[in-house]
């Protein structure tokens, strides 16, 4: 999977010209839609199944900051699915170095709002996502 890029704007920086932390959480979900959308399974496809993927869990440890007009590339891996729970890391890099580290996990809902197994319910989704665990 090609790594999502994102150009840091000037709005997105505090006062004193670094990017505020809360931008990170936007970056996650932002590479994360990509994720889904390279690996054939975008939210649009999903939201059309009837599905929709709340955030259950996530984790951040900041490493170095990044300021205007950086490029921001952020890997996403899949650490682990086992049908309920969607595992994900992000590694965000700039100007050769970490600056992000992040997890999040993810459930999956039908339109009852009731969890779904993706491996019995939507088993080539499951298998699809399952390939790309690291």
């Amino acid at each position: 999977m090609k790594p999502y890029v994102h150009t840091v704007q000037y709005y997105e920086t505090d006062r004193m010209g670094i990017v505020h932390h809360s931008n990170y959480v936007r970056w996650m979900e932002e590479a994360r839609v990509d994720f889904l959308r390279q690996a054939g399974w975008g939210y649009e496809r999903l939201e059309r199944e009837g599905l929709i993927s709340p955030v259950t869990a996530m984790e951040c440890r900041y490493r170095a900051s990044t300021t205007f007009p950086d490029e921001v590339s952020v890997s996403v891996a899949v650490t682990e699915f086992k049908g309920a729970v969607l595992k994900l890391k992000y590694v965000m890099s700039a100007n050769g170095r970490t600056v992000f580290e992040g997890r999040s996990e993810h459930c999956f809902l039908n339109g009852e709002g009731k969890i779904m197994r993706m491996n019995r319910e939507m088993p080539d989704f499951f298998e699809a996502i399952v390939s790309l665990i690291e």
